[in-house]
Formats: C-alpha cells, structure tokens, sequence
C-alpha cells in the first residue's frame, strides 16, 4: 500500500507500508433508526480520513448502516458470522448471508464471544475460513487475560491464538485479514494498556506474522489495539509505529468521539 496523506493535525506515524484502519464495534447497542442518525452524524466529522472507517453493527442493523453508509467512506461489519454455509444453527449467520447483502467486514473471535458464547480457538479458526471463502475482510481479535499477563505468557497466548486462527490462510488470504489486539483486561474497564505496551505486543505480533508468512506479509498487515481506546488516548496509543489503528467500544456510539479517534490515526 501507499503511504497514506497526512490530514493537518493528524499524528504523524510510521504507516508507509499500511493504511491505519479505525473500527467502530457497537455490540449489542443501537436499533435501525439509531443506527441511520447516528451514522449520519459521523458521515460529515469523517470525509476526510485517509484511514479506512468502518462501523461494525448488530446483524438487524446491517441493511439500516448499508444505507446509511451508501456513497461515504464509512464501510459496514458484522460483529461475528457462523462457520457453516447452513443449517440448523438457530440464532446463528453465515459468512456467505453476509456477503449476499454487501457486508465487507465481519469480527471474528472477540473475547467477548470467547467469554459469553464458548468461542475457541477451534471455531474462531472456522470462522476465519468461512468469511474468507465469502470474500469478506476478517477483524481477528487476541488478547490475554489478566492473569495471563501477569504470568508473562501475553504472547505464548496470543501466538496460540493467532497461529489455530491462521491455520490454512494464504498470503494472499492474509491481505484480508486486520488484527486487533486486545488485551482483555482492557475491555469495558476503563482500563487501557499504555502506549509503549500496546506497541510492544503489536510489534511481536508482526514478528510472528514474518516467521508464519514473509518480511513483506508482516510489514503490510494491519494490527490494531483495542481495549478502552478513546478520545482522549487514542492519539498517544496512535502514535506508536506498530499499532495500525484501533477496534473501539464504547467511543464508537459518540460520533464526536469516533471522529476524533479517526482524525488521530489518519
């Protein structure tokens, strides 16, 4: 990829080789009338961003955010999808019902899914199949707990998770792929890693992308930090040369804060 402009005010960052992408997850918030305010509302704040903006929304908000978005810079997600092409999944969305309506993006393995809905590592990797062989653009969420952390394992765990997620994805499928690291510790809390451990994680992370594919793979592939990014820190977390942008909570349902996360990491 090319070097991306520089918007004035912006954080400069070493993003020669990759565009910052800044990825709203709305979770279980926002019904479709809300969802069509509150995306006009970040419509105008955004135009400019010569990051990638996506908002990724609950599956009855998909059609209201792709109307919305229509003719923006603004791209829709979907907050998880199903491994199989069908059946009898109740409840449950295929990849491919995603990519029928012109969904582009789909989060996989978020811990919340891991904590809540007995995602692993397995399914995560399924999962990771499945929207890749519907030509979706997968947001693959790591991160250690707590304790994890404190036991100086970060990166044994995340490594785990990465190389099962990963398991059969080409190069080429690589290109669709961001990773948004997460220390789970950091989401909802109000918690945040600081700046220079965000980067430290997200620099490893780019160093087991170079052994599992190439120099080139782990020099173009996006990685993200997520874990209570906000207005406020988010141009300090932005900032550092290995973190590629952010996947946002909470901030992503203010469209004033949104905006601001977006202007830092363009």
């Amino acid at each position: 990829m090319s070097r991306p402009a520089i918007m004035k005010g912006c954080v400069l960052m070493n993003k020669q080789l990759r565009k910052p992408v800044i990825a709203g997850n709305w979770k279980m918030n926002k019904t479709p009338v809300e969802t069509t305010a509150l995306i006009n509302e970040i419509k105008p704040l955004v135009k400019d961003a010569s990051c990638g903006v996506v908002v990724c929304v609950p599956y009855i908000d998909l059609f209201a955010a792709l109307e919305a978005a229509k003719g923006s810079n603004i791209k829709v997600g979907a907050e998880n999808c199903h491994w199989a092409k069908s059946g009898a999944f109740t409840g449950e969305v295929s990849a491919d019902m995603l990519a029928s309506i012109g969904v582009p993006y789909v989060i996989i393995g978020h811990s919340e899914r891991r904590q809540y809905f007995g995602e692993t590592d397995v399914t995560a990797r399924d999962r990771v199949r499945a929207a890749l062989d519907a030509g979706l653009t997968v947001i693959l969420c790591v991160g250690e707990l707590l304790e994890e952390r404190e036991q100086n394992i970060t990166m044994e765990i995340i490594g785990k998770q990465i190389k099962i997620a990963l398991a059969g994805v080409t190069a080429a499928e690589l290109e669709r792929v961001i990773i948004a690291y997460e220390p789970v510790w950091a989401i909802g809390t109000g918690l945040t890693a600081t700046a220079e451990q965000a980067n430290e994680v997200n620099k490893a992370i780019r160093g087991l992308i170079e052994q599992l594919y190439s120099k080139a793979d782990a020099d173009s592939i996006v990685i993200q930090y997520g874990g209570s990014m906000n207005a406020q820190n988010a141009a300090e977390l932005l900032g550092q040369p290995d973190v590629d942008g952010g996947l946002i909570g909470g901030a992503s349902l203010k469209a004033a804060d949104f905006a601001k996360i977006v202007e830092a990491a363009c």
